[in-house]
């Protein structure tokens, strides 16, 4: 009897651990929805009420800055628009509203603030507050870059480790309000940037990772290329170009892509679950381009008149209208406009490349797609449609 009784308490604390270590005793969670994020900057062409809030699944409002160490508006106008904002969460109860803070001329005071345990505490404090306060639902930093200048800034090589510690100590006090929030951070698109940062600690810390696809080149690029473009470009799709040889000895390494950077960050280990792909809702243009290979990976002459322009304008005034003539490179999986007149050249997202973005995470188990912003798409039937529409099957 008693070896009897010790073989079957044995067997159940085998099942026991069995389970502990399994997670089987847990219950099963329901998949992820597949996220849908809009970065949000209001403007009277698309207040609160114009957003098509049950074709997303966060706003993420922008932006807060670092201001004495602690978060804050710099602009009054903000704390209204974002109250009225607010206001339309409780007809959309399945969309999460966030915070951004920092954004690319907006991350002057992150590497102070981020260097000691003090001053982060003050700034976490500051957002635990202002997220309480508001009834917010998560917050994205924006840190445009930890261990880089970007605009300007200032930075230092601390900054890697330190950021570490500002997303480890963010969310363990969050956490500790017992509040269900959503922290995740914008990443630049390239290679460098992950250089400065402990990619695989910050992951252990976040909900999500959105990737800033976009912004690949610009107009102090000396070649045109592609600023948002999904596939990979080897060398060998330069061949025959002025581009080649910068970026085969100059560069040395193939343009940017979408793909590229996903595959690396997959490669870390990271989880494709917590990766965000980013889609682009405006052009970028350069001035002085030459006409063969229809101005793709030309020589230029600096960024147009309009350096940048947002996609309604895009697809309202140039796609295959006043001179411009619209084309698609299948390597890249992206579009361009080139107007021979003028000499000018575009790299865009448009409708069929956000939806091959968005079928790209689908197909590669992403935690879904985000965008820089929503009011730069006011056609019917625009971008944030084409992603929805592939968002849900």
């Amino acid at each position: 009897m008693r070896k009897y009784t010790y073989t079957v308490t044995i067997l159940i604390l085998t099942t026991l651990l069995f389970y502990q270590i399994t997670g089987c005793n847990n219950k099963q969670e329901s998949p992820q929805k597949f996220a849908v994020m809009a970065y949000y900057v209001p403007s009277a062409v698309m207040p609160p009420e114009s957003v098509k809030f049950k074709k997303l699944t966060h706003i993420i409002y922008s932006f807060t800055k670092v201001i004495d160490n602690k978060m804050q508006f710099n602009n009054p106008v903000d704390h209204n628009n974002l109250i009225e904002l607010l206001k339309y969460r409780d007809k959309n109860p399945d969309i999460k509203i966030m915070i951004a803070c920092g954004g690319w001329d907006g991350s002057g005071g992150f590497s102070d603030m981020a260097s000691t345990k003090k001053s982060r505490s003050i700034f976490i404090k500051s957002v635990l507050n202002f997220l309480n306060n508001y009834d917010l639902d998560g917050i994205d930093i924006d840190w445009e870059y930890p261990g880089l200048p970007g605009i300007g800034n200032p930075y230092k090589p601390e900054d890697k480790e330190n950021f570490t510690f500002l997303m480890q100590e963010l969310r363990n006090e969050m956490d500790k309000t017992g509040k269900d929030y959503v922290l995740t951070f914008a990443a630049a698109g390239w290679k460098k940037y992950f250089d400065h940062i402990e990619l695989e600690k910050v992951m252990n810390y976040v909900d999500y990772i959105n990737i800033m696809t976009y912004d690949f080149a610009g107009g102090n690029t000396p070649f045109t290329s592609h600023h948002t473009n999904l596939g990979i470009i080897n060398y060998c799709d330069l061949e025959k170009t002025p581009a080649y040889e910068y970026f085969k000895y100059h560069i040395k390494d193939t343009p940017r892509s979408s793909e590229k950077t996903i595959n690396f960050i997959i490669n870390k280990g990271i989880a494709p679950g917590k990766i965000i792909i980013g889609a682009a809702f405006y052009g970028k243009t350069w001035k002085g381009v030459p006409p063969e290979n229809k101005g793709l990976y030309q020589h230029n002459k600096g960024p147009g008149d309009k350096a940048t322009i947002a996609y309604y304008l895009l697809s309202k005034n140039f796609e295959n209208k006043n001179g411009y003539l619209k084309y698609r490179d299948s390597i890249a999986k992206a579009p361009f406009l080139y107007n021979r007149t003028d000499s000018i050249f575009i790299t865009y997202d448009d409708t069929t490349s956000v939806k091959s973005k968005t079928l790209f995470a689908r197909k590669n188990n992403l935690g879904g797609i985000m965008f820089w912003q929503l009011t730069l798409d006011r056609t019917n039937n625009g971008l944030l449609d084409a992603i929805y529409k592939q968002s849900i099957k």
